[in-house]
C-alpha cells in the first residue's frame, strides 16, 4: 500500500479542500469543461458504508488509486470490491465498455444520489474520468448529480521541458507531471540534449555527462534509473514520455566530448550506438530527433536517422522547419504554416512557446488558439504540444516556475487542446464582450484556490476595463506630453475598449502575433485610463509592468528611476506611480545573468493607495522605433496593471 500512495492520481486533486471551497448551492468548476454535462437534482454523500466496485480485473488498480485519492482529500476509507452488471448498492462502479466511442479516451460519468457509476472503453478512459470525477467534490463529501459524456478533440496533448538548458530535479519534473496528469495531458517531451549540456547517461560514452563538457548547472545529469523512474511515474498516470535527443543540431555538447561532429562518419557511429542503447534499454515507443537550426551537410542525414531509430523499434518526431524528412517522421511545427509534404502528420507548437509569453498574456493567447487552425484533430494533425524553453540561466530551479507561466499556461492548453475549437490567428488579447473567456478565467481562478496555493501560479484575473486614447505623434521625443495628461481623460473619445490584466499593443512578432493595434505607427504615443471602485480607503497590492523580458532573449533592464526603455509611466487619481529599485538597472545584457526582479510576476507587487469611491488610473504608453538594436532584446509594446485582492476586484465585476 505505502508503494501506490506515491503515484497514480495526481496530488494536486488530492490536497484537502480549501477553506474558500465552493458552496454546495455552485456547480464545480471542471477543468477541461466535459464536451457535455447535465447537472441534475440532488447528490451523490460520500461515506465509509460505500464501496468502490470493478467489473474486470484490470480495473482493480484503478479502484485503488481512486480509494487512496478520495483519502487524500479528508473522506473517509471506502471498501474496494469486484462486481458485476450495474451497481445495486450504494456505491462507485467503475466499468470498460468496449463500445462506448472509438476514442480510447472517451468516459461517460453519471452521478445520481444513490450511486456513481463510471465507465470508459478503456483503461485509459476510465484514468480520465476520475480527473473529473475527483473534481466534481465539494464540500468535503458531496458530489452534485450530473451525466457527463466526454472525449478529447486532440489524440496529442503534450508538454515539453527543456532540461538541457537548465537542470530540474526528479522532485519538480513529477509535479509538472502530476500536473498534467490531473488536467488530461497525455505526453511528456522531454528534452535532454543541447549545446549547453548532453543531460542523459549513455553508458557506452560516460564523458556526454562529464561535467567537464558541461557549461551549465555542470555535473546535473539523469540516469538510466532515474530516467527509467520518470517513464514509469508518467506511465502510471497514463502519460506516454517522448524523450529528445537533437540530431543534428544544438549538438556542441556531443561535440566537446566525443571530439568529433555529429555529422561526421566518426559522430553517425557514435550516434547509432547511443540510439541502440536507447532502444534496449528503455521502454519508449518515441523518440524526438531534433533536426532544427543546423545547416546539415548532407540533405539525407535525418532520414537515415529516423530510418535507423525506425529499424530500432521506435517511432519518430523532428522540428518543421528543419532537415529534411521522411513522410513517416511526425512534425513539430514551430514556425511555419504547415509540412509541405502531402500525407505528413504533424503537431502544432507555433506561439506555444511558455517562455516568450507574458503570464498574464498567456492565458487569454492560448486559451483562444485554434490550435492548427483545425477544429479537432484528423489524419494529419494529431495534436500540439506546450513548450518550455528557459535559454535563460536561473539561480534556482523554482524560478523556472515562478518566471514561466508554467501551470497558468497549462491549464488555458488543457481546455483548448481536450475541447478543441478556438479563433483562428494568434491573439494576445480579449476584446469586449468575450463570456467564454470570462467562465473560463473564473473556472481558472477556483483551481488556482483550491490546488494551487503551494504551488507557484502567476496568475490573477482583472475586471478592469480601459479605453484606449490616441495615437498622438510624438515625432520620436517619448517624453512629450499630451491632452489626457492635462484634461481628464473620461472627457475624451475612445477608439476602443478592452479588458485585462495585460494589453499588448503591438507584439514583437507583428503581424504573425495580433496585439490591439491593427496597423500601429512608430513614434507615437497611446493612452490607456480605467475607472474603478472601492468600498473603502485603503492600499492595495498590484501586478505593474511595462515590459516582458523573455526568458529566451537577453532583454535589457531598463535604467534606474524608470518602467522601461520607452518612457512609460502610470496615474492613479493623478498621484505617479514610480517604478521599483530595480536589482540590475541595465545591467549585463546576456543569457547567463540570471533575472532577479525584472517582471512583476517574480518581485514583490507594488502597493498602491486606492481612495473610497471611485478612483482613476491612467497609462501612458509611448513608443519610438519597432526595430531594436539587437535581435536579443525586441520591441514589445504592452502594459500590465491588476490588483491582486480578489474580494476587491469582485466589487468592479458586478458593475
Amino acid at each position: 500500500m505505502k508503494s501506490l500512495k506515491r503515484f497514480l492520481i495526481p496530488a494536486l486533486l488530492c490536497l484537502p479542500l480549501a477553506a474558500q471551497l465552493q458552496k454546495t448551492t455552485a456547480r464545480p468548476a471542471l477543468l477541461p469543461a466535459p464536451i457535455q454535462v447535465q447537472w441534475k437534482e440532488g447528490y451523490f454523500k460520500m461515506s465509509s458504508s460505500i464501496s468502490i466496485g470493478f467489473q474486470h480485473d484490470s480495473l482493480k488498480g484503478l479502484a485503488l488509486q481512486l480509494k487512496i485519492a478520495l483519502q487524500q482529500k479528508g473522506l473517509p476509507a471506502l471498501n474496494i470490491l469486484q462486481s458485476s452488471g450495474k451497481p445495486k448498492y450504494t456505491g462507485i462502479q467503475l466499468s470498460i465498455e468496449p463500445g462506448l466511442s472509438e476514442n480510447k479516451e472517451a468516459y461517460r460519468l453519471k452521478v445520481q444520489p444513490g450511486y456513481i457509476r463510471l465507465e470508459g472503453g478503456t483503461r485509459e478512459g476510465i484514468y480520465r474520468g476520475i480527473q473529473s470525477l475527483l473534481q466534481l467534490v465539494q464540500d468535503g463529501n458531496l458530489v452534485p448529480a450530473c451525466e457527463i459524456e466526454d472525449q478529447p478533440a486532440f489524440s496529442w496533448r503534450a508538454f515539453m521541458v527543456d532540461v538541457g538548458r537548465n537542470y530540474q530535479s526528479l522532485e519538480q519534473l513529477k509535479q509538472q507531471i502530476e500536473v498534467m496528469a490531473a488536467y488530461k495531458l497525455n505526453l511528456f517531451h522531454f528534452h535532454l540534449t543541447e549545446d549547453l549540456a548532453w543531460r542523459w547517461q549513455i553508458k557506452a560514452f560516460p564523458a556526454l555527462t562529464d561535467a567537464t563538457h558541461m557549461e551549465r548547472w555542470k555535473g546535473k545529469y539523469y540516469t538510466r534509473d532515474e530516467i527509467l523512474e520518470l517513464e514509469r511515474f508518467c506511465r502510471e498516470r497514463f502519460i506516454t514520455m517522448v524523450p529528445e535527443i537533437d540530431i543534428p543540431g544544438h549538438s556542441k555538447a556531443f561535440t566537446r566530448a566525443m571530439g568529433t561532429d555529429m555529422q561526421t562518419d566518426s559522430g553517425v557511429a557514435i550516434l547509432k550506438i547511443i540510439l541502440k542503447e536507447i532502444a534496449e534499454q528503455y521502454p519508449f515507443r518515441w523518440l524526438h530527433i531534433g533536426g532544427d537550426e543546423v545547416k546539415v551537410r548532407n540533405k539525407n542525414y535525418l532520414k537515415e536517422s529516423a530510418s535507423y531509430v525506425h529499424g530500432l523499434g521506435l517511432s519518430t518526431l523532428a522540428w518543421d522547419p528543419g532537415a529534411e524528412l521522411d513522410v513517416s517522421t511526425v512534425r513539430q511545427l514551430w514556425m511555419r504554416e504547415g509540412v509541405k509534404e502531402n500525407g505528413s502528420r504533424y503537431v502544432d507548437s507555433r506561439h506555444l512557446y511558455l517562455n516568450h509569453m507574458d503570464p498574464l498574456e498567456s492565458v487569454t493567447t492560448i486559451y483562444q488558439r485554434k490550435l492548427g487552425n483545425r477544429e479537432k484533430g484528423d489524419s494529419s494533425l494529431l495534436g500540439a504540444t506546450l513548450c518550455i524553453w528557459n535559454d535563460r540561466n536561473v539561480k534556482d530551479e523554482k524560478d523556472l516556475l515562478l518566471m514561466n507561466p508554467i501551470y497558468p499556461g497549462m491549464l488555458a492548453f488543457a481546455e483548448r487542446v481536450w475541447r478543441g475549437g478556438g479563433t483562428s490567428g494568434w491573439i494576445t488579447n480579449i476584446t469586449l464582450p468575450n463570456d467564454s473567456f470570462q467562465l473560463f478565467e473564473k473556472r481558472l481562478m477556483t483551481h488556482k484556490t483550491l490546488y494551487f496555493q503551494n504551488k507557484a501560479f502567476p496568475y490573477a484575473s482583472s475586471s478592469l476595463q480601459w479605453k484606449l486614447i490616441g495615437p498622438f505623434h510624438n515625432g520620436g521625443q517619448l517624453s512629450k506630453v499630451f491632452a489626457p495628461e492635462i484634461q481628464s481623460p473620461e472627457s475624451m473619445p475612445s477608439t476602443q475598449t478592452i479588458r485585462g490584466g495585460t494589453l499588448v499593443l503591438r507584439h514583437w512578432w507583428d503581424p504573425a502575433v495580433k496585439g490591439f493595434l491593427d496597423s500601429p505607427q512608430e513614434n507615437t504615443t497611446w493612452y490607456a485610463s480605467a475607472r474603478f471602485y472601492s468600498n473603502r480607503a485603503d492600499t492595495v497590492a498590484a501586478w505593474i509592468g511595462f515590459q516582458n523580458i523573455s526568458r529566451s532573449m537577453a532583454g535589457a533592464p531598463p535604467p534606474e528611476g524608470a518602467w522601461d526603455l520607452r518612457g512609460s509611466q502610470l496615474w492613479l487619481n493623478e498621484h505617479k506611480i514610480e517604478p521599483p529599485q530595480w536589482n540590475q538597472p541595465q545591467g549585463s545584457v546576456n543569457l547567463e545573468t540570471p533575472l532577479t526582479n525584472e517582471g512583476y510576476e517574480y518581485r514583490l507587487p507594488t502597493p498602491v493607495f486606492v481612495k473610497k469611491g471611485w478612483n482613476q488610473l491612467l497609462v501612458k504608453l509611448p513608443v519610438g522605433s519597432f526595430k531594436s538594436e539587437s535581435w536579443n532584446n525586441p520591441v514589445k509594446w504592452m502594459f500590465s496593471f491588476v490588483f491582486l485582492r480578489e474580494d476587491f476586484m469582485a466589487q468592479n465585476q458586478s458593475r
